[in-house]
């Protein structure tokens, strides 16, 4: 097949989109394809080079007559210099804004027919989309884009009723990488967090943000250590982290609550847990489910977005309604109290990684894509 030259934009920081972009992006490379991140930095996830990944930097200059840096404007010339600079084939962005919309900025300035597939991650439509004064900015990125996925089908659906684009949208799911996650030795990780051999472990890895609901958790939680011993993980930071303390504290689990930070060693944290909970009130995908289920842990997720897409009621784990600490609690206790279910559903855990969202099949998917946008253009 072709090899072909890829520009990728993309939020190099933490979070589920920035993973799967920059996974995606490894992905292409290993099948032989150039990858050029346009990014202001380069991403988190890209640990190791390659010799077909390449990273070109967007910089940001400040001008007095600016309030604010012009990033959009910047990263528009950015895709411009290397799409001119590279001879790219194609360009895969990652929200429809600002990206897809500084893609058809940097194209529409070369005057480059240069094709554009835009991936929406969430965000771009549940937040910005519900924004009268931004709704037409994200329609307008995804109708001047060729084609345009979305990571659920949930996603798809809420896009089309909020945006009504002109242009269909297709399901592509996100992946993770099962080289990477997958049931690991935990080492000292218990030793570590003082986790006694009779405790169970409910593990919660997320960005603290309110859409996120920790504190249903926690009430959940403060429930669940009335029936067995257990320990609950959260991973991560952010701005919600001061008042899950006040509540953790208020209801008397403070010591049996640890707050990790953020950690590299996810693999061994999700191999030592029971049970994943994500009780969010707005999840386009959940990637951390699958990076769950591909450690052999089952899950309790509410009905948001695309998390009935992921969770298979009793067979993976549990679905709940968003807001309910009673029934969060009640399906925990019943994968911890039954050690029959909880085998089973982590058996169906590490099935549904291996099926539904296969790696190699997502990313068959898009690189179908690409040769399919590659043909039109020519």
């Amino acid at each position: 097949m072709e090899r072909l030259k890829i520009g990728v934009i993309c939020y190099p920081s933490l979070g589920g989109s920035g993973v799967v972009a920059t996974e995606l992006a490894i992905k292409m490379a290993e099948k032989g394809h150039e990858i050029h991140f346009i990014t202001s930095s380069l991403p988190f996830r890209y640990n190791e080079p390659h010799e077909n990944i390449h990273f070109h930097e967007v910089r940001i200059d400040g001008y007095a007559v600016f309030k604010y840096p012009p990033y959009d404007i910047a990263l528009a010339n950015r895709i411009g210099q290397v799409i001119e600079e590279q001879h790219l084939d194609l360009l895969h962005v990652h929200y429809a804004v600002p990206h897809a919309v500084s893609a058809v900025l940097a194209k529409d300035m070369i005057q480059s027919d240069i094709g554009i597939i835009t991936t929406l991650h969430g965000t771009d439509v549940t937040i910005l989309g519900h924004d009268p004064a931004l709704r037409n900015t994200v329609k307008y990125g995804i109708d001047k884009s060729d084609i345009t996925t979305a990571v659920s089908d949930s996603l798809r659906k809420e896009t089309i009723e909020l945006i009504e684009p002109a242009k269909e949208i297709l399901t592509i799911y996100n992946f993770i990488d099962e080289e990477t996650y997958h049931p690991v030795a935990a080492g000292s990780v218990r030793e570590e967090f003082d986790i006694q051999k009779d405790e169970k472990v409910i593990i919660h890895i997320s960005n603290f943000r309110s859409v996120k609901r920790i504190p249903d958790l926690i009430r959940a939680f403060a429930k669940i250590t009335e029936k067995v011993p257990a320990k609950l993980l959260l991973v991560g930071e952010g701005p919600e982290m001061p008042r899950i303390r006040r509540l953790a504290d208020m209801l008397g689990v403070t010591d049996e609550v640890v707050f990790t930070g953020r950690r590299d060693d996810l693999p061994e944290l999700l191999s030592i847990s029971d049970v994943m909970v994500l009780p969010s009130e707005k999840e386009a995908f959940g990637l951390v489910l699958l990076e769950g289920f591909a450690c052999g842990v089952p899950a309790v997720g509410t009905t948001a977005g695309g998390i009935p897409e992921v969770i298979e009621e009793g067979v993976n784990g549990h679905i709940v309604p968003i807001g309910d600490p009673d029934a969060i609690a009640e399906k925990t206790l019943r994968i911890l109290c039954d050690s029959e279910v909880h085998q089973m559903m982590k058996e169906n855990a590490l099935e549904t990684v291996k099926g539904k969202f296969a790696s190699d099949h997502i990313v068959g998917q898009y690189e179908k894509l690409y040769y399919d946008l590659k043909k039109k253009e020519c």
